[in-house]
This record gives C-alpha cells, structure tokens and sequence, in this order.
C-alpha cells in the first residue's frame, strides 16, 4: 500500500516531486491547470520530462491528475458538454506524457432528470474520452458526496456506468468522506467490510485504482462534501486504521486530501498517522 496526497503544482510540474517528498509522501495527486476555470495551456516539454524523471529516480507513484471541478459529463447543455470532455482529454494527454497512473474526475450532476435519462450521454462522453486519448492512463471515477443531482453517490450507478462504457481503462475512486456523505457508515469494520462487499458486487475490486482519505466536517448522509484532517471530524481515526489493515486494500493507493493543520493542504502529520497503521499492520 503506498500513501501519498494532493499536492500543489504552483509554479510548474517540474516543483511538484520535490513538494511530495517533503511531507513523506510516496505518490501524489496534482491538477495541471486551474480546477475552477476551462482555460488549458499546453505544458512545457521540459516540465513534463522533469516531472517523468523525478518521479522515476524518487520513487514516487503511481501518481495521478485530478480534473477540474467545473466538469459535467451529464450535462444537456451541448458547449458545456464539449469542453468536458475536451478537459479530461487534455488532462489524459498530459497523463500520457508523464507516466501518470490516470485522471480522477467528479462526474457532475443530472440538473433533476435522474440517472437514468443521463446514463447513455454519461457513458457517450467517457467513451469519447477513452477513443481520443493514447496509451494506457486511465479514466477513473470518484464517487460523489450526494448534493443535490449528483451522478455517481452510489456503487450501483457508478456500476451501471461502467458496464455501459465497457472499456478497461474506465476505473473508479472511493472518497472515503464523499462515501460516508451519501450514507455509507464506514465508521466500523462490519459497515467498512459491508460498504466494500457492496463495491465488489456492483462495481468489483479489478475497477478500484486509488481511495481518497479523508475525515468528514459533516455527519453521515448529510450530502455534503467537507473534508477534516483524519481523527478531527465524524469518521475518527479508527475508520482509517480499519481502512488500512483492510485485506482487500492492502494494494490500493491512498491519497489525502485533508485540508492539514495550517489549512495549506495535506501534510506530514496527517501522512504519518497512515503510515503508522501501515507499519503496525504489516511489519
């Protein structure tokens, strides 16, 4: 089990390895533009080949892209649409270049008509990803926390999903804060152990290629998306440490993305809370 974090991408790709190591991470997560604009330049080669290279020399991976947070794949409105899908192209482009494991992406929302009657415009726009985009870096699905329209809150829709994209590069990723949003009491090993069989049954552990670690701001079921530094809000650190020493995870890449005790973002102290229910476990 590797355990990693967002980290800022300020100033360019080639700043990002040595951030990741600076807070005793092992992979990390970045965005590779604005996440709360559609605008996208074209990163310098030399960035791009740094980031690569670092990577390689420092051990640090499987790393990921997160896509922008402006990204609707159900949407009705036709420009929007458009540029969802071109963002996660430019995105799995750079991902190609880099040697990133995928791009994790929050799939939007259905504006009230129900999943159902955006299922095929949903899938349409991920297969239309997935034809465009060369190599082997994958398009990964995070679960929603379950405001308002959300697509995606439960397992059986993101299943449904990803039988009608049919497509093996099409992957998901659990956030344990936006799983526990939309109703799913982890807070115990038996609710951990029943919320994971209900993965395996709708979706299947083969489709699982990272789980965002976070403790929640709200309680359960509340719909709201609110990460907390892990121990300090409705989860407890015992949800972790099941999360851990979890069979079924023991391979799954683990990024935080708590918002650390100076507010700046993950950092050491909530990376070393992991680690010591890793080295507990298995040393």
């Amino acid at each position: 089990m590797r355990i990693g974090a967002h980290v800022s991408s300020s100033g360019g790709l080639d700043k990002v390895i040595d951030r990741t190591r600076s807070i005793g991470a092992e992979l990390c997560q970045i965005f590779c533009s604005s996440p709360q604009s559609w605008a996208f330049k074209h990163l310098p080669i030399d960035q791009l080949l740094s980031f690569k290279q670092q990577a390689f020399e420092h051990n640090i991976g499987p790393n990921f892209l997160h896509g922008i947070y402006l990204l609707n794949i159900g949407v009705s409105d036709e420009d929007r649409w458009n540029k969802t899908i071109q963002s996660l192209v430019n995105y799995m482009e750079v991902a190609s270049q880099t040697g990133i494991k995928g791009v994790i992406f929050h799939p939007g929302n259905h504006a009230g008509l129900g999943f159902d009657k955006v299922l095929d415009r949903c899938a349409q726009a991920i297969s239309k990803v997935l034809s465009s985009s060369l190599g082997s870096a994958e398009l990964i699905i995070e679960n929603s926390a379950g405001m308002g329209n959300s697509i995606g809150s439960n397992f059986s829709e993101i299943g449904t999903l990803i039988r009608s994209v049919n497509n093996n590069r099409c992957k998901v990723c659990i956030d344990t804060q936006h799983s526990y949003a939309s109703g799913y009491d982890i807070t115990s090993r038996e609710g951990l152990n029943q919320t994971l069989q209900e993965f395996e049954d709708h979706i299947g552990f083969d489709k699982l290629a990272a789980i965002h670690v976070n403790d929640s701001k709200k309680p359960l079921g509340s719909g709201v998306d609110r990460h907390e530094n892990l121990g300090e809000g409705y989860l407890g650190l015992s949800t972790f440490e099941n999360l851990v020493t979890h069979e079924a995870l023991k391979d799954i890449p683990l990024i935080l993305e708590v918002p650390g005790q100076d507010r700046k973002g993950p950092d050491q102290q909530n990376i070393d809370i992991l680690k010591g229910f890793r080295e507990a476990a298995f040393n």
